[in-house]
């Protein structure tokens, strides 16, 4: 039997697919054409079904931060006596980084503001992540950037304490008056994409996004001392993007991973991340809403088949990236 070619490959019609399958195992047979009824197949005949997805994770009930409040600030302050860049994600696509002894926060979403509103669907956004920590906690940060003008990114809730020390305050260009509304300043600055400001030891330029509704989105390319790191915001990964970032040789890329609402799923973040030459990627945008979350498992087995480092932040840990100077 296992030298009858007729059993190895059977005749009549088969699906191309099934044909090329031959090669390595048994072809299957094309089933004749179902009648097209209301009702579905007729009983004892197969019938198509939406493929599993395999990388589907139901988000926890509840996260509680590994640090939070007073005992993150302690942490961060106490952080500067320690070499390297420390990072600390702060949930949904707020970052606050330290480089050389100075602090810039990204895209803070620090409040329940949107924990009362719907999206287009008519979800709420349920919280699941714990707040890390209370915005005026850190008005000792030496920047604030918001990416765009969506309330996750550009929160009322959040920039009033942030920005209630001496933090200087940049948000992309477009979003200067809604920015002013919701944080009851101006910004510094307002960058568009290829311009660079700097702040304190901060040097920040503006490079591409792509997001359908927010069509002021960039990203930011943040240099002070040895290091520099990408923050993406919001974007889908789109060409010109990865070729934008490159020539800046990143750390650190802090890419969205939630796939919805115009934003990259885990694959393409890791493979912007690859693209773009950064030597460690960090998710972000996910485990913040029960709505609008996505498991890490795509981003990760991207990752490893790109043999991309990456880091799997917690909300209130500390990450250390340290070259050893």
């Amino acid at each position: 039997m296992a030298n009858d070619p007729d059993a190895l490959f059977p005749s009549g019609p088969t699906t191309r697919r099934g044909l090329l399958s031959a090669f390595s195992r048994r072809a299957a047979e094309r089933l004749p054409d179902l009648p097209n009824l209301e009702g579905g197949a007729p009983a004892g005949r197969l019938a198509p079904r939406p493929p599993k997805d395999y990388f589907h994770e139901e988000p926890p009930d509840w996260i509680e931060p590994v640090l939070s409040g007073d005992d993150l600030v302690a942490e961060i302050k106490a952080s500067t006596a320690d070499r390297g860049m420390h990072i600390w994600w702060l949930g949904q696509s707020g970052f606050l980084v330290q480089m050389s002894q100075e602090n810039i926060l990204l895209d803070p979403y620090l409040s329940d503001t949107l924990s009362e509103t719907t999206d287009e669907s008519g979800v709420l956004h349920e919280r699941v992540t714990g707040l890390v920590v209370e915005p005026d906690k850190l008005s000792f940060v030496d920047v604030v950037t918001s990416s765009h003008a969506h309330l996750d990114h550009l929160d009322p809730g959040t920039l009033p304490g942030v920005l209630s020390g001496e933090a200087a305050f940049i948000c992309a260009g477009g979003s200067e008056i809604v920015a002013t509304e919701r944080s009851g300043r101006p910004p510094d600055i307002a960058l568009q994409v290829g311009e660079l400001a700097t702040f304190a030891g901060f040097q920040i330029e503006a490079v591409p996004a792509y997001h359908e509704d927010a069509p002021e989105a960039i990203g930011y390319v943040v240099r002070n001392g040895n290091y520099a790191f990408y923050h993406a915001g919001d974007t889908r990964r789109v060409q010109g993007i990865a070729e934008a970032v490159a020539e800046y040789g990143v750390d650190v890329a802090f890419l969205p991973i939630n796939g919805k609402h115009g934003n990259m799923d885990g694959v393409d973040a890791a493979r912007l991340a690859y693209e773009a030459g950064a030597m460690i990627a960090i998710p972000c945008h996910y485990e913040m809403f029960r709505h609008n979350t996505a498991s890490t498992s795509r981003f990760v087995a991207e990752c490893v088949r790109l043999s991309q480092e990456y880091r799997l932040p917690r909300a209130g840990e500390r990450i250390t990236i340290d070259y050893g100077f």
